[in-house]
């Protein structure tokens, strides 16, 4: 009897483990069956473009714009976005794909995207421009600046916000709780998020979290003495000529590229789903801006030339974090920063992917030795633009120069 009991369970599992992996397969099968090419071959992705390249970079665009439409075309993704900056020069915008399939609307250089976290180099700037007029201090407790955000086991200072070394819990990527909230200013999404425990002690382990920013975000307004999205417009995007840069919002309809998800296995190749409504208000600074793909190089150049910051501020934000151990963490103040090979040689990059979802969605990358700026935006989440970015960067150095060191 015991022996048959133990002979029917067995059964029972291994017929429900069969049940399970047959159904994933069918899936798989059935995805595959009815996934449809939203470009079915490169040379056949619509571009759109507003101007003609500077023409000493015609070979270089040349080459980018067939690796843009055959990543486009091979990706499966709706719509792609480039610009690409070298000096103080825009070379190069294009719009590549559908900024809204059904319609078929195409991407053009001025078609605003949500960028995700690359939200966070922006937010960034605004501290900077606080901490230059002396209105606030990074290792201030952030109390000082957000009294919504309650007194934890340790002090958190707005520098460790910043550098993502606070012990702050992440949401949870496309099931994030915020999604369900409407936030008026970043102080009530604050409320939101700040209860509960510190997940480490500040200064010992970096973990990138979505929720810092917002909290950083709240700081910006208090210390700015007005609500962040203002301070944000007027001193950054409109002190830059970022003309289609905004806060994204789901009460005051803006037109951008529609955002897409994923069918399956968070991979663009099998199709996209047109993303469900959201609401990134209570994101703040940390994800809620939509932009262009030109925009972003203009910040980015803003930034390196000093149009917008000292040059003693800019390295303050774009050096790497320490921890208290003394290891570097590779992320400044809302900066990544890598080393890459371009061209052949091992160069800094110091920018920001832009995460949607879970997935990412946009890049924006400097290449301070040649001077270079690329910036790449889709409108499927798992894009992976920071790929696309390197192929259209490494195509540009190849023919930039590079200063010979003194």
């Amino acid at each position: 009897m015991r022996w048959n009991r133990a002979e029917t369970w067995l059964t029972l599992i291994v017929g429900a483990i069969g049940l399970v992996i047959l159904g994933v397969a069918g899936l798989w099968v059935y995805i595959n069956a009815t996934t449809r090419p939203v470009h079915p071959s490169a040379q056949n992705v619509p571009t759109a473009t507003d101007a003609s390249p500077l023409p000493q970079w015609n070979d270089a665009v040349e080459k980018a714009r067939q690796i843009v439409r055959e990543v486009v075309a091979e990706q499966n993704f709706p719509g792609t976005s480039v610009a690409v900056g070298i000096g103080g020069d825009l070379i190069w915008a294009e719009g590549f794909g559908w900024a809204d399939i059904e319609n078929k609307v195409p991407v053009k250089p001025d078609t605003p995207f949500r960028i995700g976290t690359a939200s966070t180099p922006l937010t960034s700037a605004a501290v900077g421009l606080l901490l230059e007029e002396d209105r606030l201090k990074l290792d201030n407790e952030i109390q000082t600046y957000v009294s919504e955000f309650p007194k934890k086991k340790w002090p958190v200072t707005v520098r460790q916000l910043m550098g993502h070394i606070a012990g702050m819990r992440n949401d949870g990527g496309d099931e994030g709780p915020l999604f369900a909230e409407h936030c008026e200013r970043p102080a009530d999404g604050v409320r939101l998020i700040a209860g509960g425990e510190l997940r480490f002690e500040p200064g010992t382990e970096y973990r990138y979290s979505n929720y810092d920013f917002i909290v950083v975000s709240a700081a910006i307004e208090s210390a700015a003495g007005e609500p962040f999205l203002t301070f944000m417009q007027t001193q950054v995007f409109e002190a830059l000529g970022m003309t289609h840069t905004t806060a994204d919002s789901a009460t005051k309809p803006f037109a951008h590229a529609v955002p897409y998800f994923p069918r399956f296995a968070g991979d663009p190749r099998y199709g996209p789903d047109e993303m469900r409504p959201l609401d990134y208000s209570c994101y703040a600074g940390s994800s809620v801006f939509l932009s262009t793909p030109s925009d972003l190089v203009r910040f980015a150049q803003a930034i390196t030339s000093g149009k917008l910051l000292q040059a003693a501020t800019v390295q303050l934000l774009q050096a790497s974090q320490r921890l208290s151990s003394g290891q570097e963490t590779g992320y400044g103040l809302g900066w990544d920063l890598e080393t890459v090979t371009l061209a052949g040689r091992q160069t800094s990059w110091i920018g920001h992917d832009g995460m949607l979802l879970g997935g990412m969605v946009a890049s924006v990358m400097t290449f301070p030795e040649y001077r270079l700026v690329v910036s790449v935006i889709s409108n499927t989440s798992y894009a992976d633009t920071e790929s696309l970015g390197l192929k259209i960067a490494h195509t540009f150095a190849e023919q930039a120069t590079v200063p010979t060191p003194k």
